[in-house]
């Protein structure tokens, strides 16, 4: 007959078990699915309810799904929703200056990258910014009273979860969900979006799309579309590009569980008017990003078609194809976010080609239909009116076919 375990042994080994194992008992396979699925829900509720809903108000969302993202991002990041959203409004309000909380431009990079949490935690300080930015988030007794007094203890729940769960190896899976949205947010978006990556529309800032697929940080990775359209609801925009949270909103919707407020308008084109007129210059107005990226393909390609000419006379190691070659990419920019290097550069292009000189020309003629402040809509369709004339006389097909889409767009 065997003799029955001390006590002590018998809890020693059901301690190094449940460290070694946890309650859950998991491979590690699925502990590492469990760690992916649980920091995309993180970043779903980040982009769906802190972002799009409460900062931008793009949809509404049910209480229960609104109620769940609260929770979830309470124990998953200690993030309070009024916090979070007072400072993406202000950054917005304040892109790219010295008062905007966490802008590469201004705070470099590296600053941005590996102290993005430090520009939150310090912004989130700021009685000023929470009292002017706040407006229109949760006051209930629930975030008055729990999510916003005991931060830490929500992350800690989760820690003892993971704990739980996993055994010793939770503290690592607790570790990466901690980690998650300081290094995809603060840093990936924060920093590298508005950084490096490629450009849609010509914002007024420097943000960029990170990436056409926007499936890791749920569609944030398209952040040039978002400060293009921001009260959108759905940040992809060309046909190659995917919003996986735009997937989950639709999906939300479906099960009438979120309704979808605004999405980024899109232009419509019917018959080519005689005149531009009041109308006109509405659509204009509303879809000037979209056209403004037009244009810029009609920059570029007379840009190649001036270095294809030079090419076929010869020329294509000339000064004036080399400089080309060296400013095409910048010719389609604002003059402001064009770096100082070029610019001695495009002024050059511009006298040694006097096609792209006329398109540059018409661009900001036609940049500032929106840009001019004071200015009467009657007047300002007497100046559309007259572009459209001169576009149609100047003898370049670029200009004559963007001016009668001009005239065809209605809203």
């Amino acid at each position: 007959m065997s003799e029955s375990l001390p006590l002590w042994q018998t809890v020693s080994d059901g301690l190094v078990s449940w460290l070694a194992n946890g309650l859950a008992g998991a491979s590690w396979w699925e502990i590492v699915l469990y760690t992916l699925v649980a920091t995309h829900i993180t970043i779903a509720g980040v982009t769906i309810y802190l972002h799009r809903s409460q900062a931008h108000r793009a949809l509404d969302l049910h209480p229960v799904v609104a109620h769940f993202f609260r929770f979830w991002l309470w124990v998953s990041t200690g993030m309070v929703t009024r916090e979070w959203v007072s400072i993406h409004r202000k950054h917005h309000a304040k892109c790219e200056t010295e008062e905007d909380p966490h802008s590469p431009q201004t705070r470099g990079i590296r600053t941005v990258l590996s102290r993005g949490a430090e520009l939150y935690r310090a912004e989130a300080a700021n009685a000023d910014t929470i009292a002017r930015y706040s407006h229109g988030t949760p006051n209930d007794w629930v975030e008055r009273n729990v999510y916003s007094r005991f931060g830490w203890q929500g992350v800690g729940l989760m820690l003892i979860a993971d704990v739980l769960l996993f055994g010793a190896i939770g503290l690592t899976v607790w570790a990466v969900q901690m980690l998650w949205i300081p290094i995809n947010a603060a840093g990936i978006i924060n920093g590298i979006g508005h950084y490096w990556g490629y450009r849609n529309f010509e914002a007024p800032d420097a943000s960029t799309n990170v990436s056409p697929i926007g499936i890791i940080i749920g569609g944030e990775e398209l952040h040039n579309n978002h400060h293009t359209y921001p009260t959108s609801a759905k940040f992809s925009i060309k046909p190659y590009e995917f919003d996986i949270g735009w997937v989950y909103i639709r999906t939300l919707a479906a099960l009438r569980l979120a309704t979808v407020r605004k999405t980024a308008p899109r232009l419509a084109l019917g018959a080519i008017k005689p005149v531009a007129d009041e109308k006109t210059l509405e659509a204009i107005i509303a879809n000037r990003y979209e056209l403004m990226a037009g244009f810029a393909r009609e920059l570029k390609r007379a840009a190649s078609a001036e270095l294809g000419r030079l090419k076929d006379a010869g020329q294509q190691h000339s000064a004036q194809s080399v400089n080309l070659q060296r400013v095409k990419r910048w010719l389609h920019r604002d003059a402001d976010k064009v770096p100082q290097a070029m610019v001695s550069g495009i002024e050059q292009t511009r006298a040694d080609h006097p096609v792209l000189d006329k398109l540059l020309t018409m661009r900001e003629e036609l940049r500032q239909l929106w840009t001019r402040s004071g200015v009467s809509a009657e007047q300002l369709v007497v100046e559309l009116q007259a572009w459209c004339h001169k576009a149609e006389e100047s003898g370049i097909a670029a200009l004559q076919e963007f001016s009668r889409k001009l005239r065809a767009a209605h809203a």
